[in-house]
């Protein structure tokens, strides 16, 4: 049986918290940042959770699963 590999993409978009949870980053902030606010820009730097209805997907991306 060959070895289960991670997504590579799914590997460079999350990590994973010390209690189990998965961080991901904001989407929209790579490019046409001139009309968007400095708040806005700001608050699409920091990291969120994902989603408890995405949990599952991203883990069997991850081979957490």
């Amino acid at each position: 049986m060959p070895k289960m590999k991670t997504k590579s993409s799914a590997k460079k978009r999350f990590k994973i918290t010390g209690t189990g949870k998965i961080k991901r980053k904001h989407a929209f902030k790579s490019h046409i940042l001139t009309k968007k606010t400095k708040k806005r820009k700001k608050a699409l730097t920091q990291w969120t959770l994902v989603h408890k209805a995405d949990m599952s997907n991203v883990k069997i991306m991850l081979r957490l699963k």
